[in-house]
C-alpha cells in the first residue's frame, strides 16, 4: 500500500500544532520556574514572558485560522524533555546558590527551542504564500529572540555571579 503523500502545507500544519502544544506546557510551566527562581530579575522575566506566551497562542489560533484549521494540539516530544529537564533542576537544585542559573539556562533551552520552530513556519508560511500567517509568525520570533537577550543579559548581571559567589 502506498504511502500518503505529504507535503510542506501538510509539514506547516504539523509543526504548527507541535509548537501550539509547546506554548500551552511552557504557560503551565513557567509559574513553577517563577515560585522556583530566588532573584526578582529572573521571577520578573518569567513573568513578563507568561504573559508574551499567551498572546503567542492567541497567535497561533489565528495561524490556524488562516489556514482553514482548528487549534489542535500535538505532542511536541522536545518541549517535554526541556521542560523535564527544567524540574529536574528545579528538584536537583532547590536551595542552592545554583538553582537561578540552573533555571535560566532551561528558559533559554525553550527559548532556543522556540526560536527554532518559528523562523522555520515563518519561512514555510513565505514559502506558501501565506503572507499574514508570517508576519504573525516573525512577531512571535521577535518576542522569544528578545526574551533569549534578556535572559542572557541576567544570567550575565546577575544570576551566574550569584551562583559563583556562593561557592
Amino acid at each position: 500500500m502506498a504511502k500518503d503523500i505529504k507535503t510542506l502545507d501538510v509539514l506547516f500544519h504539523d509543526t504548527l500544532k507541535d509548537v501550539y502544544f509547546a506554548e500551552s506546557k511552557i504557560i503551565d510551566t513557567l509559574p513553577k520556574m517563577r515560585d522556583a527562581a530566588r532573584s526578582k530579575p529572573l521571577k520578573d522575566a518569567f513573568i513578563k514572558h507568561l504573559t508574551e506566551t499567551k498572546v503567542h497562542v492567541e497567535r497561533l489560533e489565528e495561524v490556524f485560522k488562516i489556514i482553514g484549521k482548528k487549534p489542535e494540539k500535538k505532542t511536541c516530544d522536545a518541549i517535554m524533555g526541556i521542560t523535564k529537564e527544567g524540574a529536574s533542576i528545579m528538584d536537583e537544585y532547590e536551595g542552592s546558590p545554583a538553582l537561578d542559573a540552573g533555571l535560566l539556562a532551561a528558559a533559554q533551552a525553550v527559548e532556543h527551542y522556540e526560536m527554532s520552530r518559528y523562523g522555520t513556519l515563518r519561512t514555510w508560511a513565505q514559502e506558501l504564500g501565506m503572507k499574514d500567517a508570517a508576519k504573525l509568525l516573525q512577531m512571535t520570533l521577535d518576542e522569544e529572540q528578545a526574551t533569549d537577550i534578556a535572559l542572557t543579559a541576567i544570567a550575565t548581571k546577575v544570576v551566574n555571579q550569584n551562583a559563583e559567589k556562593a561557592a
